[in-house]
């Protein structure tokens, strides 16, 4: 079955009443709602609710098949059921169960022809102190007789709403199921038909008796539906928002000056020392760059010698060691100064006499 797009919207809007990382919370809620379309969960139904969420038909299944108010087959408009447990059934509710039975010749889970009532045992609806308890629904037929059981179908058959002792106006098992997905109820006072029982009463009674209350509250405060109440809150954010007073204007920007009197600022220079950085410091066309990195760039006084320079009177210091006078052997100024002092002392320079002409050091 291809669902209404109305069943879609809502699908999607109970989904997103979850945590993304939660969304298969929303399956419960999400069977009530196939249930509303078409009166029970059908496969199709089953398979919906696993396409929207993500789960597999095995997971749905699993959950429908738990829980008693999803019907896995069609249902009538007007689920009738009659609890047979201990308590109501000592008060009579067997017998209450087996006139309808006979009256509409249809067992448990069993729908009349006309597609009206389906009839079922419960096992217990949570009224003990109203046994024997009928619902149509869900809404409470209370402290209910055979007779009185038999009135109440044959109206609904009829295609009437007979007002239940508790709770709001009838409806059909599909509006039901629509509330019970999360949706209200819409139709105009339907949700402030009906009344409470009197044993839920009694301590209403009591507290009236002993003068114990609530603090500003007030038991004649009528129940509103939604519609009623989104009316009264629209109303009410109308009269706020008028009770507003007007906005101040805001104040305007001041005109941008047309002239600065602040003092010029020289940008630095960045070739000044006192800004120079090893970053940013580059030497100058003449001086040479440094060998290694963190060596000092001067700034200031004569230049350094070239490197090659350096080199090569390093190899003629090593290649012409010093004299006795410290001056370089292949020196020629230091040459001729020293051969002025040999003459002067009478010997060369292996100490012989230069008259030898032998060299053999003996004067002739």
């Amino acid at each position: 079955m291809s669902f209404s797009e109305t069943t879609r919207t809502r699908a999607r809007e109970i989904i997103a009443r979850y945590p993304a990382d939660r969304s298969r919370s929303a399956l419960l809620p999400l069977l009530h709602l196939v249930q509303s379309e078409e009166g029970y969960v059908s496969p199709a139904g089953v398979e919906f609710c696993a396409e929207v969420l993500g789960l597999n038909k095995a997971q749905v299944g699993a959950v429908a098949t738990f829980y008693t108010m999803y019907k896995r087959k069609p249902t009538g408009d007007y689920l009738v059921s009659v609890c047979t447990n201990t308590m109501c059934d000592v008060l009579g509710g067997q017998k209450v169960y087996d006139t309808l039975a006979e009256h509409l010749g249809v067992g448990h889970e069993e729908t009349t022809a006309d597609g009206k009532i389906t009839l079922e045992h419960a096992e217990c609806l949570a009224a003990c102190d109203y046994g024997p308890v009928m619902t149509v629904n869900y809404d409470f037929f209370d402290n209910v007789e055979p007779q009185a059981a038999l009135d109440v179908v044959e109206e609904l058959r009829a295609g009437g709403r007979p007002m239940p002792t508790r709770g709001a106006r009838l409806c059909t098992l599909k509006e039901m199921a629509v509330q019970l997905a999360g949706f209200a109820d819409e139709r105009d006072g339907a949700v402030a038909d009906g009344g409470p029982g009197e044993p839920s009463l009694r301590g209403l009674r009591l507290a009236e008796q002993h003068g114990v209350s609530v603090p500003g509250f007030d038991p004649k405060t009528p129940i509103r539906s939604k519609a009623e109440a989104d009316r009264a809150a629209a109303e009410a954010k109308a009269k706020a928002e008028a009770a507003k007073p007007a906005p101040a204007p805001e104040p305007a920007e001041p005109e941008a000056a047309t002239g600065s009197t602040a003092p010029d600022v020289k940008a630095p220079d960045d070739k000044s020392p006192q800004v120079r950085t090893a970053e940013t410091r580059q030497p100058d066309a003449s001086t040479p760059v440094p060998d290694a990195p963190g060596t000092k760039v001067p700034v200031d006084g004569p230049a350094p010698a070239p490197r090659d320079a350096r080199a090569a009177e390093a190899a003629g210091v090593a290649a012409n060691p010093p004299a006795g006078d410290g001056k370089p052997a292949g020196d020629a100024a230091g040459a001729q100064e020293r051969n002025l002092k040999e003459a002067e002392s009478g010997t060369g320079a292996d100490g012989a006499d230069p008259a030898d002409a032998s060299g053999t050091g003996v004067r002739k």
